[in-house]
């Protein structure tokens, strides 16, 4: 079976190294994907693949295997692109021709790739046994997250799907290789915003006003020490300001700072207890200075936690398609996150990376870079092991 994959994935390579490239072209940002699932839905319709939508953007097909069985294995891929300006030269010949949105993290790679997965099991169809959800889902990159909207509607669960396999492009890894781990794999990606409150007035006279921009400043050196000096050592922890607005002109301390930022964990308990540290900090900090503050913290996606079996799966499907030197072992978590973590919360499930970083196609920038990109190898493993994974679950 996993030669008759391999085969079939590298005739259909071409064609969704195509499908890629369209996509790349005509990207759309989260919850609006409304060309994307049309776009997917005629292929699937070419195929003869049926197909349901539980929600306004995004579908699932489903494949019902010519061997009858209650068993149901989701496979799935996120469709969304991010409001970003495209560079890059190696990009060229299919650049985004929407302004300001772009595929640069991949996600026209995991669709392209779901829709190559989908020829290979229409292909094999007489030989799955029971049923396979090919989930497109929208919204990723964007709180709630489709993956949580999707799995509330009870649709996946009414189907039966006993786990569920998600992957991602990887620039930390060349093509030709894949990397997992059982347990936790990315972290919580939770988001805070703070307003810094203080006194206008003069730059000249700052002893009649409170300097909202000074202690902006002090907060943002003093939440460094978090992660050294409040949280166990041994804890994964992220604290982070992304984004810092405040202040009109040279000679004018204003009145308010906005602050916005996001905290990385692996637990709910660290996610607490630095939630607290950001509200004492700020506290304090203000509070001396005769200032004022409001925080608000607004939980992300859940932490991506693979069950042991079903990444162990993952492990020995790309050991017996490519060698057990290409499946790696990854000795410790990604911080970044997933909305895939909503469907593991629901069903046994792993997500993995497959390397997509290379000198030659000019794609070793991390995820979100503007000149983002993805090596046309991802394909060579993505396409045929996610297919496997549908009949190598047990």
């Amino acid at each position: 079976m996993h030669s008759k994959i391999k085969e079939l994935a590298e005739a259909h390579f071409t064609e969704v190294v195509e499908l890629r490239r369209h996509l790349h072209r005509h990207p759309e940002i989260s919850y609006k994907e409304f060309e994307t699932t049309n776009f997917i839905k005629s292929e699937l319709d070419k195929l003869g693949i049926p197909h349901k939508s539980p929600l306004e953007t995004g579908c699932v097909g489903i494949i019902e295997g010519g061997k009858k069985s209650k068993r149901v294995i989701a496979l799935r891929a996120d469709i969304d692109a991010l409001p970003i300006q495209e560079e890059g030269e190696a990009k060229k010949a299919f650049l985004s021709q929407n302004t300001g949105v772009a595929h640069c993290c991949g996600h026209d790679a995991h669709t392209a790739n779901l829709l190559g997965v989908a020829h290979i099991l229409k292909e094999l169809q007489a030989e799955i046994e029971g049923k396979v959800l090919l989930v497109f889902q929208p919204g990723e990159e964007k709180l709630p997250g489709g993956g949580r909207l999707l799995s509330e509607t009870g649709f996946l669960e009414d189907q039966g799907v006993e786990a569920i396999y998600g992957l991602h492009t990887s620039p930390s890894y060349k093509p030709g290789v894949m990397a997992t781990r059982k347990g936790a794999l990315m972290a919580a990606p939770d988001e805070f915003e703070v307003e810094i409150k203080g006194v206008g007035g003069h730059a000249a006279s700052a002893h009649k006003a409170v300097d909202p921009i000074v202690l902006a400043a002090r907060f943002i050196n003093a939440i460094q020490t978090i992660a050294s000096r409040s949280v166990d050592p041994t804890e994964p922890v992220v604290v982070t300001v992304g984004k810092i607005e405040g202040g009109t002109t040279y000679n004018v301390i204003p009145e308010k700072v906005n602050l916005l930022g996001t905290v990385r964990t692996l637990s709910e308990e660290t996610a607490e207890l630095v939630k607290d540290r950001l509200n004492a900090i700020a506290k304090g900090i203000t509070e001396s200075a005769g200032g004022g503050y409001t925080l608000k913290f607004n939980k992300g996606y859940p932490p991506v936690i693979n069950t042991e079996k079903e990444a162990q799966t993952v492990l020995a499907s790309m050991s017996r398609l490519f060698g057990e030197d290409k499946a790696v072992k990854r000795k410790r978590p990604v911080m970044a996150g997933e909305d895939f973590a909503f469907y593991q919360q629901h069903f046994p499930g792993a997500f993995f990376f497959v390397g997509s970083g290379s000198p030659d196609s000019d794609s070793q920038y991390p995820w979100h870079h503007p000149r983002y990109n993805v090596d046309d190898g991802f394909f060579k493993v993505a396409t045929p092991l996610l297919a496997a994974l549908a009949f190598d679950h047990k």
